[in-house]
């Protein structure tokens, strides 16, 4: 990949401030030039990265969805809820970040350690 730039030189006019002013241009950069494959492979990263964001789009949804449905007349576990939601949390940051705990618990706003712990707790496995 090569990029070329074009450069266009001062052109010396005469003008307002006497008879030798100087206009500059602006040096155009052209664009590095791609082959079809990797523009494929870019192409199938972007989509791969718009399907996994809308399927935890998704899941969110289902989750929202069905905590609407809760039937709170006949009572619920608040604790199992907590931990469902807990849950999903976990494996959709887990799933963002490819599995790394690190970067899920910055996505969380929860230090590492506290999600290693909950992830333990709740048997989560990614």
């Amino acid at each position: 990949m090569s990029a070329e730039a074009k450069s266009i030189e001062p052109v010396r006019e005469r003008g307002p401030q006497g008879p030798q002013s100087e206009r500059h241009t602006l040096r155009i950069a052209d664009k590095p030039e791609r082959s079809s494959v990797q523009r494929l492979i870019e192409l199938s990263n972007s989509l791969l990265r718009e399907a996994q964001t809308l399927a935890g789009d998704k899941a969110l949804a289902e989750e929202s969805q069905r905590l609407q449905e809760l039937n709170f007349s006949e009572g619920i576990d608040f604790f199992d809820e907590v931990k469902q939601f807990e849950t999903s949390l976990i494996k959709l940051a887990l799933a963002r970040t490819g599995g790394h705990q690190a970067r899920a618990a910055k996505l969380l706003n929860i230090k590492p350690t506290t999600l290693n712990s909950k992830i333990k707790l709740y048997g989560i496995e990614y």
